[in-house]
């Protein structure tokens, strides 16, 4: 069962660099990245929707009440994102604009893991982290540069 959340990891990220050109082409169509983004969420949304009524998905709204503040964060945090990329894309292409993305992805990921932030249980730092960091910040220069 591990193999298939693998490989939908690595399916999932193979999808964001199709979507920031498709988002981006969109955003280019209709002469508003702003509005390119609006759409694909509310395309995801309505998707999600339909997923959720036709697999009879069940969901705690009580939870709402007592969910505190910032849990309410993630969709401003993929507004951000999802509108970054269209803008990015074109400017620096695609392959920089995603390794920045990944750089930043694991930077983020070792602190979230190191301080126990956000994750089930802390996986604190080391030399072999900090090293695929550093690897990874090395490629993005690799790609920038040539």
């Amino acid at each position: 069962m591990k193999y298939i959340w693998i490989i939908m990891a690595l399916l999932s990220g193979a999808f964001l660099p199709i979507q920031g050109g498709i988002n981006s082409r969109l955003g280019k169509e209709i002469a508003s990245p702003v509005h390119a983004s609006l759409i694909s969420f509310l395309v995801g949304a309505a998707i999600l929707f339909l997923y959720t009524i036709l697999t009879q998905q069940h969901v705690q709204l009580s939870g709402l009440k007592t969910a505190p503040l910032y849990l309410w964060s993630g969709g401003l945090l993929g507004a951000f994102y999802v509108t970054v990329i269209i803008l990015a894309f074109p400017k620096i292409g695609p392959a920089l604009t995603f390794g920045l993305v990944v750089a930043g992805q694991m930077i983020i990921s070792i602190l979230l893991d190191h301080f126990n932030i956000l994750v089930a249980q802390p996986h604190p730092v080391n030399v072999w982290k900090l090293l695929g960091v550093l690897m990874v910040i090395a490629g993005v220069i690799i790609v920038r540069k040539f």
